[in-house]
């Protein structure tokens, strides 16, 4: 496992240092240009200075070099448009990422799961709530998460006016209390997380389904069937006992992946998140801001998937069934 760990790590550094740079236009020369609010205008003597403070005058492999040892040591550099550290700045965007990543997972998973259970319950009956459950979660499960993001912004936000259209809070807002501050919160993260939870439910519903309907078929739960017990108790004890390693599994897994998708839905909501972060590096050319965010972002879905394959292994050794 660690093999791999380190292969894919390596991977990752090795791209996350050429992309960037094969991305069209110098990040000084584009911070030059006099455009909207960006006022400042470096002469020639002043591009070859930077140039020569961030390496990049130097050969690329001696820029990878130096690249790969200071990322090992922790240090990410200074943002070439922001003049600031990237750890720092990761570091406040990453939190609001982070709390909305993680509720939105809490969401999707509980609620995707139970209403799989349920589905599965019917599904040997052939019942219409299966049928319906099943198509419904099927197609938003392929619906992107910014369309979904799109259309909550248009209808909740625009046309009824219930949620703020961006941000995560309140301009100039002046909270009388800490309850005050969390509502105000709440109620600029609940369309981004609401579009994070849906385009997520459906992969936990499915898995969900599929497992406890395999479940459902072991000789135990006959026998459970066979003893009278009442369907609630046979649904959420014995066969969400036996059913709930891959969704484990699967959380970790998702979590990695709801990551990368919040980049777009930040983007949408202008959540001021590390995929909103991403996207001013990308439209500022700031290498050092792309590295930095990339690494940080890779390195956490590798911890995710990791622990994921890790939890799958020791509930698979342990034979997680339950005896009656």
């Amino acid at each position: 496992m660690w093999q791999k760990i380190v292969g894919t790590l390596i991977v990752v550094l090795v791209l996350n240092f050429f992309l960037p740079r094969i991305m069209p236009g110098d990040p000084f020369n584009f911070i030059s240009v006099e455009e909207g609010s960006v006022t400042v205008t470096l002469t020639e003597d002043q591009i070859a200075h930077y140039h020569a403070y961030y390496g990049m005058d130097k050969p690329m492999l001696e820029q990878f070099t130096t690249y790969i040892s200071r990322t090992l040591r922790g240090d990410l550099g200074i943002s070439i448009y922001y003049n600031r550290p990237v750890s720092e700045m990761i570091g406040e965007r990453l939190i609001w990422t982070l709390l909305l990543v993680i509720s939105a997972l809490g969401i999707s998973s509980l609620f995707g799961s139970a209403l799989g259970l349920i589905s599965a319950y019917h599904a040997r009956e052939s019942s219409i709530l299966d049928d319906l459950l099943l198509r419904m979660m099927t197609i938003l499960s392929e619906i992107p998460d910014f369309i979904i993001g799109l259309a909550l912004l248009i209808y909740f936000g625009a046309h009824l006016k219930w949620f703020p259209l961006a941000g995560a809070t309140t301009a100039f807002a002046v909270y009388d209390s800490a309850f005050d501050a969390f509502r105000d919160y709440v109620h600029h993260a609940a369309l981004p997380c609401l579009t994070l939870s849906l385009s997520s439910i459906g992969d936990f519903y499915l898995l969900s389904r599929q497992s406890a309907v395999s479940v459902l078929t072991e000789p135990y739960i006959l026998t459970a069937r066979a003893k009278g017990l009442r369907k609630r108790r046979l649904i959420f004890h014995h066969v969400l006992a036996n059913a709930i390693s891959p969704i484990l599994a699967r959380i970790f897994m998702k979590m990695g992946g709801m990551l990368s998708g919040a980049v777009l839905v930040e983007v949408v909501f202008a959540y001021p998140g590390i995929g909103k972060l991403m996207r001013e590096a990308v439209s500022m050319r700031d290498y050092v801001l792309i590295q930095g965010i990339f690494f940080y972002v890779a390195v956490l879905i590798l911890i995710f998937n990791t622990a994921a394959d890790m939890i799958f292994k020791k509930m698979k050794q342990r034979g997680f069934h339950e005896k009656l």
